[in-house]
């Protein structure tokens, strides 16, 4: 068994970077056949055409699987035509659909208009002609085959993990041997400021957190939709306890989670698709070494159990966040348990090479079989 990773997707993603790397690391060959993302398809299917084929003439075979990372819908298209030239299979990674983030989530396109009636049959359309369809929690799967007809048999849940060559031990380490330094006890959100981040929640939070105790200090790494709303709520409520820092690679941001991070933020958003989701930079925070706290979600709940590994707060309810920060705050050996909890289970569970050999199980299963 070998696989093309193929379509227009970002290589960088630590989404299909984690599986590439996972699977190489159980001994499966993998092979790209990729562009950069933004080209429009009259340009970009000649050009997969290409390295698909390209790979045939080197290796006087072409691979037996064509995977089709993230948010490469119009790419299944493509891939379904090659597969049925060649006698290959598919298999999809859409990690979310085209309507539950442009419609539902974003809310850029009104439920019944045209544009929403259009992403929801490329969805539809990309799911059908896709032999195996992965899903990163339980309750995508139902979503996926609730509101676009695919069988229950057709998907598997693969999580989305962590990189473990940037998220490393070492720093876990290195800031257990360091936590007895005089410093001032911070707060960490990193993200998109995606709606479903539900950031704003986070912002509120600091001020209820601001009202009991000064001293707590919250960071807000990152850009995005949210970020000048949740800006002009922090000026509005007048904190001085909340600093704002944009985007930084992610070494850098592992570096910073590290050496000052003492509890780190999951996601609060009260959107369909934050229920359904488990983010990367939750298991990014727990690899370490950090507290996590976030909204209970069915999604969250399928991998973490409240305050062994996490902890759990109603989603969207900054009172209830600000109350989970500051019982972590006094309970130092509570915070510590949720810490070595959550670390232990991203370790074992959530590494890419742990990943890779569970999707080359679900691989073989289905395709071996």
């Amino acid at each position: 068994m070998d696989i093309c990773f193929f379509g227009g997707y970002d290589s960088d993603y630590p989404r299909n970077s984690i599986l590439r790397r996972g699977l190489k690391a159980n001994d499966v060959p993998v092979f790209e056949a990729h562009i950069r993302r933004g080209h429009k398809f009259w340009v970009r299917y000649p050009l997969l055409v290409l390295r698909w084929l390209r790979h045939g003439r080197r290796r006087a075979a072409l691979p037996s699987l064509l995977f089709i990372p993230e948010f490469c819908q119009k790419d299944v298209f493509l891939a379904r035509a090659i597969a049925g030239l060649f006698s290959k299979r598919i298999v999809f990674d859409p990690l979310a659909s085209r309507y539950e983030t442009k419609v539902l989530d974003w809310q850029r396109k009104p439920e019944g208009s045209l544009a929403a009636w259009w992403n929801r049959l490329i969805d539809r359309l990309a799911f059908k002609s896709s032999d195996l369809v992965l899903a990163d929690t339980e309750a995508h799967k139902k979503y996926y085959c609730r509101e676009f007809g695919v069988s229950p048999w057709k998907v598997a849940v693969m999580p989305v993990g962590f990189d473990d060559r940037v998220f490393t031990q070492s720093l876990a380490q290195r800031r257990k041997l360091s936590c007895q330094r005089e410093s001032p006890f911070t707060v960490l959100f990193f993200g998109s400021f995606l709606p479903l981040h539900g950031v704003e929640t986070a912002a509120e939070a600091a001020f209820h957190v601001w009202k009991k105790d000064k001293t707590v200090r919250f960071t807000f790494i990152g850009s995005g939709q949210t970020y000048p709303r949740t800006r002009k709520m922090a000026s509005d409520f007048g904190l001085t306890n909340i600093s704002f820092e944009g985007w930084i690679n992610q070494v850098a941001l592992a570096e910073k989670i590290a050496s000052e991070a003492d509890i780190c933020l999951g996601i609060f958003g009260r959107t369909e698709k934050a229920s359904r989701v488990v983010p990367h930079k939750i298991f990014q925070a727990m690899a370490l070494r950090k507290p996590v706290i976030t909204g209970r979600t069915p999604a969250a709940r399928e991998f973490f159990t409240h305050g062994k590994d996490i902890y759990f707060c109603p989603a969207g309810d900054p009172e209830s966040l600000a109350r989970a920060i500051l019982e972590l705050r006094e309970d130092v050996a509570h915070r510590d348990e949720i810490a070595r909890g959550g670390y232990e289970l991203a370790w074992q569970r959530f590494t890419p090479q742990r990943l890779g050999s569970r999707l080359r199980e679900i691989l073989a299963g289905r395709f071996l079989a």
